[in-house]
């Protein structure tokens, strides 16, 4: 029996999960993914240390592999995840210097600057990306400004994906949909931009070889096959950029269909023939990105969204987390019921859900959150139901957006991520946007479609639609509850108020705790 695996590096955790060739999990393994802050001087500088990231790699390979019969049974493994986040590495291979997390707020003054002086909409026309200070020009532009003698010393730049494919197999490349995040790629001739290199004075030397999605790396390292249990044979295929890796395994490769992946942030996707880099797509705050499905592009609206949930269980929850522990029952579960316990509307609670910046339509990274509408009447279930309202009416900012960009109405959508899992949360979606959620019966959608593509890439499949018709199976609807919605309408318009609202408040802030 032939086994494909996808290894997914998550914000939250590193996954690597072996499957059947009808989609099915035949095996998986995890460890968390460690954000470091080493920085006394800096605190809120954050990184992700590359050898922490390779072991818990290693390790969850180890781990799924164990749970098989035969690891022998794997033909092809493609790596997916973040984008943005690059390192510097010699010719030797070796890095040097840490992972800036997408989290690190030190690079806004060269987005500031550089953005500036080559302007946003030119950036965006050029590269599809709105101006945002984790983009990996900006990273570049910081260690050269900061560390000269690392990129002096620098052969090239690998993308988090990219790194580990080099430590599986000793090849060095990038796909389109990698090369997107970066904001110096050429989207209409998927080549690096000349034209942006030049106004960031960087050598297209500094970056690999961009390569369709699908493309054979090579086999696994006698090195890596040693240290993570693969066996050479298995073959290491280019995969991409998280989103559009789930993208292909929920079917979003085509018009037809819009894919919203809720898990750390939340990304609304729809596939295009063409990159759609006018006008009306960079006022509404959305991203033109090459997928990995063979000469499609994606069109991206993006926010953050499950971190604050997240921060919500860590911060507020801790009753629920204890109660959950002594129960032996999810701790998102109790979350759940105590959300439904409390009326539409969280007894006029809101929440600005902008933990890490505002994303579509807004592209604001000095926005912060908060709670409004604090009564003695706010109980626990009113907070917690009032964050996910609050993740909805954002969900519907974007999809706003969106259908604004491109000019079309979105009836059908197709959600996955974590956040798909938690039915109230999906039906609330339904309700606030009117529209009717699908929800796959895949098990992790991004690692599927990472193994997906190394499947596609080996010939296992003919292509994307074989590959999606093989493994694709619907676990619920949630069809909106229109009298919700009317009520929703009217509070998304006090939701609406949060943003410009807060946005002085939130500059000063930012001036005085965060610069």
């Amino acid at each position: 029996m032939d086994l494909l695996l996808g290894i997914d590096i998550g914000s939250t955790s590193i996954k690597a999960n072996v499957y059947e060739l009808e989609g099915k999990l035949a095996a998986g393994g995890s460890r968390p993914t460690v954000l470091s802050h080493p920085y006394k001087d800096h605190p809120a500088w954050s990184v992700w240390e590359p050898d922490i990231i390779w072991k818990a790699v290693k390790d969850s390979i180890k781990e799924a592999l164990d749970k098989l019969e035969s690891k022998s049974e794997i033909r092809s493994v493609s790596v997916t995840g973040f984008g943005m986040d690059g390192i510097p590495v010699n010719k030797s291979g070796k890095w040097l210097y840490p992972f800036i997390s997408w989290h690190c707020p030190r690079t806004e003054e060269q987005c500031s600057r550089w953005s500036g002086e080559v302007g946003p909409d030119n950036i965006f026309s050029i590269s599809g990306k709105q101006v945002m200070p984790m983009d990996t020009v900006y990273r570049i532009l910081w260690i050269k400004e900061n560390h000269p003698e690392i990129l002096e010393k620098t052969f090239k730049w690998l993308l988090i994906e990219d790194y580990i494919n080099y430590l599986l197999c000793g090849e060095i490349a990038t796909d389109y949909s990698m090369a997107s995040s970066t904001s110096l790629f050429d989207q209409k001739n998927r080549i690096w931009s000349t034209e942006l290199l030049d106004r960031a004075k960087l050598d297209t030397s500094l970056f690999p070889e961009p390569f369709p999605a699908g493309t054979v790396l090579g086999n696994i390292s006698s090195k890596a096959g040693k240290e993570t249990g693969l066996p050479t044979t298995v073959k290491v295929v280019l995969g991409g950029h998280d989103y559009h890796c789930a993208a292909l395994a929920v079917g979003a490769f085509v018009p037809e269909t819009v894919m919203s992946i809720n898990g750390t942030w939340e990304m609304i996707l729809q596939s295009s023939t063409l990159p759609m880099l006018g006008k009306k797509v960079f006022e509404n705050g959305i991203n033109v990105e090459s997928h990995i499905a063979k000469n499609m592009y994606n069109i991206v609206a993006y926010a953050v969204s499950g971190l604050m949930y997240e921060w919500l269980n860590k911060t507020i929850c801790i009753e629920e987390q204890l109660e959950g522990e002594n129960n032996n029952i999810s701790v998102w579960k109790i979350l759940e019921e105590k959300a439904v316990s409390a009326p539409i509307g969280s007894n006029g609670v809101f929440f600005a859900p902008y933990f890490s910046g505002a994303g579509s339509p807004y592209v604001d990274n000095r926005a912060a959150g908060a709670f409004a509408g604090l009564t003695i009447n706010a109980d626990k279930g009113s907070l917690i139901r009032s964050v996910i309202e609050a993740l909805n009416y954002q969900f519907r900012d974007m999809l706003t957006a969106f259908e604004s960009a491109t000019g079309s109405s979105v009836e059908r959508i197709v959600a996955t991520g974590g956040a798909a899992k938690n039915k109230f949360w999906t039906q609330n979606k339904a309700d606030i946007t009117g529209k009717l959620i699908e929800v796959p019966a895949i098990e992790e959608a991004t690692t599927l479609g990472a193994a997906l593509v190394s499947g596609i890439g080996i010939g296992i499949y003919k292509g994307e639609k074989e590959a999606y018709q093989k493994t694709y199976h619907i676990s619920y609807i949630c069809e909106p509850d229109m009298n919700n919605k009317a009520l929703y309408d009217d509070y998304y318009q006090i939701y609406k108020n949060l943003y410009p609202d807060l946005k002085n408040i939130n500059n000063n802030i930012y001036e005085r705790f965060r610069k």
